[in-house]
């Protein structure tokens, strides 16, 4: 257990370091450098990540193990097609509304998780939450621009995005793979995807050609370093699904957002209002809330667990326990009542 939870927070603290990294990585791309290509850029990362893990895999650092291709297929193209929605829901939405597309990820997680797996979400649970949505909310959303398309897509980006990364939770556990395996099958999937889609979409958002970017030194340079970062962003977000929820692993994305408006302000000196302070303040209060309640029931689960294997264990091992549940009753009647209890079928069975 110890070493399980060592493992859950080594993997939430290399999310939101190679998370926030990559952000501020690609912001001086986009914004200094003028690379605005986002899909393309994505579907760049995910070949990268596709042949840094072939390569661990040559190195024997982990092991291929092939699954259901039909399920992987599906995976890998939902996963490349949220992320085409998002970006698509960015370029035709304001930035609040994004921000508010982002927020109903959750909610909408939660209502799938609780509709089609019957998981149960705790009043605490869900108060956390929503003192975590509140608190984002006032620290992003700004401006509310709504029109019918963005809105269409802001919903087909929402809907993905919930299942895919409920899907990454429950094939992990379904095919017995880990987080690694599925990130390297599902990887091609995802960039052919994007690479068919992306420079579509990034010329209907910016009116500029991919292939015909002027490709300088500096360019270059942040590209393969956004590609080396993308590695463990992807990894990471494997892992990070797979060792706890697809709800948590949003909390730990709104975690981010804060942690980016903050660099921002202290690295960038982008402008900051009392108004993202107190939005900052209350949503990481909102995130301390729910990692204690979950800590508390998972320790809960734990005992129970472990409370229900000392009893199996008790019963095994102890023949005068196993006697008062039934077993002695038995040996006696077998020793009294042979040719009767031969016969019959009812007390057999």
């Amino acid at each position: 257990m110890q070493r399980y939870q060592l493992g859950t927070i080594g993997a939430l603290s290399l999310s939101v370091v190679s998370s926030v990294s990559i952000v501020i990585c690609n912001k001086a791309l986009i914004t200094t450098l003028g690379f605005t290509f986002a899909t393309t850029l994505t579907s760049w990362h995910l070949l990268v990540t596709f042949c840094s893990l072939h390569v661990a895999i040559w190195m024997k650092l982990f092991e291929h193990k092939p699954f259901d291709p039909r399920a992987v297929m599906g995976f890998g193209i939902l996963n490349g097609s949220s992320i085409g929605l998002l970006n698509l829901s960015l370029g035709f939405n304001s930035v609040g509304f994004y921000q508010i597309t982002k927020l109903a990820i959750i909610p909408c997680t939660v209502l799938l998780e609780t509709l089609f797996f019957r998981r149960k979400f705790s009043r605490n649970i869900q108060i956390a939450l929503g003192i975590l949505l509140l608190g984002v909310g006032i620290a992003t959303v700004t401006d509310l621009q709504l029109n019918f398309l963005g809105s269409v897509l802001s919903l087909l980006a929402i809907v993905t995005t919930c299942i895919a990364q409920i899907m990454t939770n429950t094939i992990q556990k379904k095919f017995k793979v880990s987080s690694t395996q599925l990130l390297y099958q599902s990887c091609p999937y995802q960039a052919l995807t994007l690479f068919i889609v992306g420079p579509f979409l990034d010329g209907l958002l910016t009116n500029q050609n991919v292939f015909a970017f002027k490709y300088t030194p500096n360019v270059l340079a942040f590209i393969v370093l956004s590609c080396l970062i993308s590695v463990s962003v992807n990894f990471s977000t494997f892992l990070v699904i797979g060792k706890t929820s697809p709800v948590t692993y949003q909390v730990l994305g709104h975690l981010k957002t804060c942690l980016v408006l903050a660099f921002g302000y202290v690295l960038l000196r982008d402008p900051f209002s009392w108004r993202n302070i107190l939005g900052i303040f209350i949503a990481v209060v909102g995130m301390v809330v729910y990692s204690y309640y979950c800590s508390v029931e998972s320790q809960q689960k734990s005992t129970e667990a472990a409370s229900q294997l000392s009893q199996v264990k008790e019963m095994e091992s102890d023949p005068l326990l196993n006697a008062e549940k039934g077993n002695g009753i038995l040996a006696d009647s077998v020793v009294a009542k042979a040719p009767g209890w031969n016969s019959n079928k009812d007390f057999l069975a």
